[in-house]
């Protein structure tokens, strides 16, 4: 015990001097087999299990600024499976089930919390609705359930139940395994596992355009220099559209700021994620004692990792609706990060029309608790150059069939 304290400060005064990195940062390589574009948790979780899963490790993620500094360190680190289709139930519970092992597999602890997720019902139309929704998860095998006004007061006593509030609680649905993972431990845990087996991640590095040779693709250019890859990837959530225009091709897709905030910190009165269509906002408590609140998107286009004071008003005000105790508390920190949203509110995990090209992208407000399910089926895609069956659903083609995926109502908030 001696030695680990001292160990401690030792390093602590040392302001880190001498400790390992986690991950290598090398020179980009002339040539790869396999360049993924985006070094958040999706271009990660690919990287890794392309290494892992197909024994594909001449590879390199190219990041413009540093890991995680985009979606994956803005989001609220909420996990859930809780989708209605079978196409997406499937998906995310896959993805779920990556993350309940995902700290063995990569020897990293992520901070997985199952502290379950609550979805509110406030009238008539919600339990209906919540009841529909949970015996379609049920029927895929996902643990689902719907409580009455008693249970969810049992269960957060300090959630507002008054039948003389404004939107009364009338019941919710829970599913016990959803709840939160620390986000930027995702990204480095990933970084590491992924160097681990040889991939090369290559911060500073923006990819300014896709080369073609005709129809195939045959490299990147970025700012530190051409690199050419028989395959190319592109994981770059809010600026996907952006990087696919590089190939010539246009997607169905829309950017949006999308804020969070928290509050300052707290004792634990919190010990569940409790989401709220009705009222548009969502809440769970860190380890750290921060409330951290979610709404809906900013109704304008934009790629600023910035919003609206207007929707941090509705915020704010719907928090207070459902947790009046919460009104004296300040918010102390407020930020935004960038949703890509398709027409059904369904992600794009698909090949392109240009050969060596793939696209990851359009997940909305479903990306965080996809990670590892989406690197994974990503990573198939691009080894096997088909999709897996669990991602043959979220093609490019289906805007064109109209065998669409229509999630729209599987957000906490609208989107």
């Amino acid at each position: 015990m001696k030695y680990s304290i001292f160990s401690l400060v030792r390093n602590a005064l040392g302001y880190h001097e001498g400790w390992p990195r986690a991950w290598r940062s090398p020179d980009p390589k002339p040539e790869y087999d396999v360049v993924i574009v985006g070094g958040g948790g999706h271009g990660l979780a690919t990287a890794y299990y392309l290494a892992k899963e197909h024994g594909i490790t001449n590879v390199a993620v190219l990041e413009k600024g540093w890991l995680g500094g985009g979606n994956t360190g803005r989001n609220t680190t909420i996990i859930r499976s809780n989708y209605l289709w079978d196409e997406s139930a499937h998906l995310y519970e896959h993805s779920l089930k990556l993350y309940e092992g995902l700290s063995q597999d990569i020897n990293y602890n992520i901070m997985l919390s199952q502290r379950g997720v609550l979805n509110l019902a406030h009238n008539l139309h919600d339990l209906r609705e919540l009841s529909r929704r949970v015996n379609a998860i049920r029927l895929n095998g996902i643990d689902s359930e719907i409580l009455d006004t008693a249970q969810v007061k049992a269960m957060v006593p300090i959630l507002n139940a008054s039948q003389q509030s404004r939107y009364p609680v009338l019941g919710a649905s829970l599913q016990k395994r959803g709840g939160v993972a620390r986000h930027d431990a995702v990204a480095w845990g990933l970084a590491r596992a992924a160097d681990a087996r040889g991939v090369d991640i290559i911060q500073q590095c923006e990819v300014t355009g896709i080369v073609r040779d005709g129809g195939k693709v045959t490299g990147v250019e970025t700012t530190r220099g051409l690199i050419r890859a028989g395959k190319v990837g592109i994981v770059t959530a809010g600026h996907t559209s952006v990087l696919a225009a590089m190939a010539g091709i246009r997607l169905p897709i829309e950017s949006h700021p999308l804020q969070a905030l928290v509050s300052e910190p707290i004792k634990p009165v919190l010990h569940t994620v409790v989401m709220s269509n009705a009222v548009h906002a969502y809440v769970s408590q860190s380890d750290r004692g921060e409330l951290v609140m979610g709404a809906g998107i900013d109704g304008y286009n934009g790629y600023s990792q910035r919003g609206s004071i207007p929707v941090i008003e509705h915020m704010l005000a719907s928090i207070v609706e459902l947790f009046p105790i919460f009104s004296r508390l300040r918010m102390m920190r407020q930020w935004g990060g960038i949703v890509d949203t398709c027409p059904d509110a369904s992600p794009i995990i698909s090949k392109t029309p240009v050969d060596g090209l793939y696209i990851n992208g359009g997940w909305g407000t479903g990306g965080f608790k996809a990670t590892p399910g989406s690197g994974w089926v990503f990573a198939h895609t691009i080894a096997q150059d088909r999709p897996h069956a669990l991602n043959a659903a979220f093609n490019l083609d289906r805007f064109t069939s109209g065998a669409l995926v229509d999630e729209h109502g599987a957000a906490a908030v609208a989107h």
